[in-house]
């Protein structure tokens, strides 16, 4: 009798609809997991590096010799154009460059300053593994020339012992030029501004998609479906009503969770710095289309939701199916967290970009850098993928899907007395 049991539930659970969606999310999973595992190789390998050395002095000396030890230097000249053209063309990290009185003004007890041509290719957590190696580099150049101060004597500043150098940043990232910032300080600002929506998006999509599925489920098993069919009323009506209402509450969900997350992440940011000096303030049109994205993006959620609610069979098989949605707003998530849109391999570019609501994510920070055509391809793309979803829910509403499992010809469904309108 328990054996019966075990096989009936198996087979209701263990369904290609079911089924399926896993195996797509376990292998998106893989590919997620082989992306992050490159990271230890990434750590072990020498920075691609140019040096702009116009000092040739003893300090110089030190600074070239930690520098051509531990890193790759693709360009070793005089002039810094041609140098970051060099880098650039090696895929490097940075270019640095001493200048003549390098070596003199730590003799004058004076700080040497080293000027960083930084190139800055994405501002995810994993982009900046590079610039944070590069980092490194120079803090042991600033040890090595630390223990020459202390072996000659020639300094009796112990805070220019410490400290030997300072810095002059300028970072060149996606056509801007950022003067007076580092890529570990940019990204951790940008991070810092567009953290919320992808969290807010996520957990938005989690909550009424799993709302809309669920409810398909629950009005199957509660027969109220039946009654719902029944009604004089068209069935994309019914489709753009189940997708409005739950629009709608979704929206007052993601707001008051906005309100609070956004209040929660104010508290840990204590910089002084304004976006707005280096050119990377918001206006009034991208917050525009940032709600646009977000919109259509929860519109094309709650379609694809709909789609899935038409294959429960009844609750319990319904929260199975709200996994698909919701392992994809975490991948969303993961990857536009960890990595740039522009550095992310082709095969999860074309996944992140098929998702429909990772485009919000992506928003702010495209929209920062200008990148205008990002988000409003976005837009269209989610637009267009909401559409399509909507017509595939109209046809499944138009059939007897819902209520047998199986497609049946209209004139069969007329002689059982269903009438359809659409």
């Amino acid at each position: 009798m328990i054996g019966n049991i075990i096989k009936k539930e198996f087979k209701e659970l263990f369904i290609l609809s079911t089924i399926l969606p896993i195996v797509v999310i376990a292998i998106v999973y893989g590919l997620v997991g082989q992306m992050i595992g490159n990271v230890g190789e990434t750590i072990k390998e020498k920075p691609v590096i140019g040096i702009v050395d116009m000092d040739a002095g003893s300090f110089s000396v030190v600074a070239m010799s930690v520098l051509t030890e531990n890193a790759k230097v693709v360009f070793n000249g005089t002039d810094t154009e041609e140098g970051l053209q060099e880098v650039r063309k090696g895929n490097g990290v940075a270019l640095l460059a001493i200048p003549a009185n390098f070596s003199q003004n730590i003799y004058d007890n004076r700080p040497g300053e080293i000027e960083i041509y930084w190139i800055m290719k994405g501002a995810g957590m994993m982009d900046s593994i590079s610039s944070g190696t590069m980092e490194g580099l120079i803090q042991a150049v600033n040890q090595e020339i630390s223990k020459t101060l202390i072996q000659q004597g020639s300094s009796s500043d112990p805070a220019l012992v410490l400290n030997p150098t300072t810095r002059v940043d300028t970072t060149f990232f996606k056509g801007k030029e950022i003067k007076g910032l580092s890529p570990s300080t940019l990204s951790n600002m940008l991070m810092s501004q567009s953290i919320v929506i992808p969290i807010v998006v996520m957990m938005l999509i989690i909550m009424a998609g799993a709302s809309v599925i669920s409810s398909m489920g629950l009005e199957k098993e509660n027969k109220t479906l039946e009654t719902l069919l029944t009604l004089p009323v068209r069935r994309s009506q019914i489709v753009i009503g189940k997708m409005v209402g739950s629009a709608l509450v979704g929206l007052i969900m993601a707001a008051i969770y906005m309100i609070g997350f956004s209040r929660y992440m104010t508290s840990f940011q204590f910089s002084d710095i304004n976006l707005a000096d280096f050119g990377l303030a918001l206006g009034m049109q991208d917050y525009l289309l940032i709600g646009v994205s977000l919109f259509v993006a929860l519109l094309a959620g709650l379609a694809l939701c709909i789609v899935l609610g038409t294959f429960a069979k009844n609750y319990r098989s319904a929260q199975a199916l709200v996994f698909p949605i919701t392992a994809l707003a975490l991948i969303s998530t993961f990857i536009v967290m960890l990595k740039d849109f522009d550095t992310i391999p082709t095969v999860l570019k074309v996944l992140v970009f098929a998702i429909p609501f990772s485009h919000p994510m992506m928003a702010i920070r495209a929209l920062m850098l200008d990148n205008y055509l990002l988000v409003i391809g976005g837009i269209a793309y989610t637009a267009v993928f909401t559409v399509i979803m909507v017509g595939i829910a109209v046809r499944i509403f138009n059939s007897d899907r819902l209520l047998t499992g199986s497609v049946r010809r209209r004139a069969d469904l007329g002689r059982l007395g269903w009438g359809f309108r659409r």
